[in-house]
């Protein structure tokens, strides 16, 4: 009989030539724990999806609920659906009162697409402008839109009419022009290495966008519900996108995105077609029972408040000579090494001694650092001591 790690192989598609393999039976909190006593300390959060960590009662409990009454039923914006409804309100509360109209999808790179089809269409332009090193997703559209032409070649040809400007450099906002659809940034850029933009920058952004008429697309698949600091990155720069993109962090664990914006920018998809952008099972009711459970958990623990603590914790205790750079925002954090070979092979040591980090798309030299927002300050201590001992054995190698 094929163990499961044969049959992984075999029968399921692979997006490299070297997977991790680390078999996981059960999570729960910060831990991940595979079928023979294996016990992880999850510093990814399944790619800042974990917020709240894994399997949290609350979240747990809400699903259950969910699946006494109904599961899917039809194709989401045709029934009303209470699971839809109650999150929508509950998330619209949390939000400056522009942002007043949520459209679920299932994933982060569905709510890319369906933000670059409204601003086409509310705008009547055809540019949109994305910058170098994006990450907005994997799709064919969301594709397009990420600045690294070594993952366009192969799928080519991608939309037209997208350019790019540099990620925080001023001097490339005037190329932001009345031709100009809508400009999408993440908050913070992820894939690129963890990549702060300046206070200034973010405002030059939006000072630009409004006297071209441009929508502003902000990306807070991975920045938003608590990983920075703030509920959502935006926050921190003093302004408001017109087109807020989530996901990741939203749902408990379970999946689901949206794309958030005014209603008279919405509404564009309600005619000239009618069902101008559909999905049959974005705003799944399970899936919305959790992000509500999900996103009640931050708030009435108030996770947020402990972030920036818990990173000066990191960066306290990720004090080494081969580490060049811990750049970060909140508990979104990477350490600057100078190879992949570096990287790798801490990486590897970690998760033969229980901590689970991983490396960026855009930016193999650097190690990631996004642990649920529950990890404890003894958790963070364990953490980084397997990290530096992980560097030492890096050491030794080379």
């Amino acid at each position: 009989m094929l163990s499961n790690r044969q049959l992984f192989l075999l029968n399921t598609a692979q997006t490299s030539h070297s997977p991790r393999l680390i078999e996981i039976e059960r999570a729960e909190g910060v831990y991940l724990y595979g079928p023979n006593g294996e016990k992880y300390i999850d510093l990814v959060s399944g790619f800042a999806v974990s917020n709240i960590g894994h399997r949290h009662p609350n979240v747990l409990q809400a699903i259950a609920s969910q699946l006494d009454k109904y599961l899917h039923v039809t194709v989401y914006g045709e029934f009303i659906q209470a699971p839809q409804v109650q999150f929508a309100t509950k998330l619209l509360s949390l939000l400056p009162n522009h942002l007043n109209t949520v459209y679920f999808t299932n994933s982060g790179t569905e709510a890319t697409e369906g933000a670059m089809k409204i601003a086409k269409k509310y705008t009547q332009r055809r540019e949109i402008i994305a910058a170098e090193k994006a990450y907005h997703g994997s799709t064919q559209g969301a594709l397009s839109l990420i600045g690294n032409p070594e993952y366009h070649c192969a799928y080519a040809p991608l939309l037209p009419e997208i350019k790019f400007i540099r990620y925080n450099v001023v001097e490339d906002v005037n190329r932001i022009t009345s031709a100009t659809a809508a400009v999408i940034l993440e908050a913070v850029q992820g894939e690129a290495g963890i990549r702060v933009p300046d206070i200034d920058y973010m405002q030059a952004i939006r000072k630009r966008c409004d006297e071209t008429g441009s929508l502003l697309i902000f990306d807070e698949i991975q920045t938003g519900f608590g990983r920075t600091g703030q509920l959502f990155a935006f926050a921190h720069y003093g302004i408001v996108p017109d087109i807020l993109l989530l996901a990741k962090g939203m749902g408990g664990g379970m999946p689901i995105g949206a794309f958030v914006a005014n209603k008279a920018v919405m509404d564009v998809i309600t005619d000239n077609p009618i069902l101008g952008h559909i999905t049959t099972f974005g705003g799944h009711p399970v899936s919305c029972a959790a992000a509500l459970a999900s996103l009640n958990v931050i708030l009435d623990d108030q996770l947020t408040e402990g972030v920036e603590r818990k990173a000066q914790l990191f960066r306290q205790h990720l004090q080494h000579p081969l580490i060049r750079e811990v750049r970060g925002l909140g508990l979104m954090l990477c350490l600057q090494m100078d190879n992949f070979a570096q990287v790798e092979q801490i990486s590897q040591y970690c998760a033969e001694n229980g901590v689970i980090i991983d490396w960026f798309l855009h930016c193999d030299t650097a190690l990631r650092i996004a642990p649920p927002l529950t990890i404890s300050d003894d958790e963070i201590q364990m953490a980084c001591k397997v990290i530096r001992d992980g560097i030492a054995f890096s050491q030794q190698v080379n």
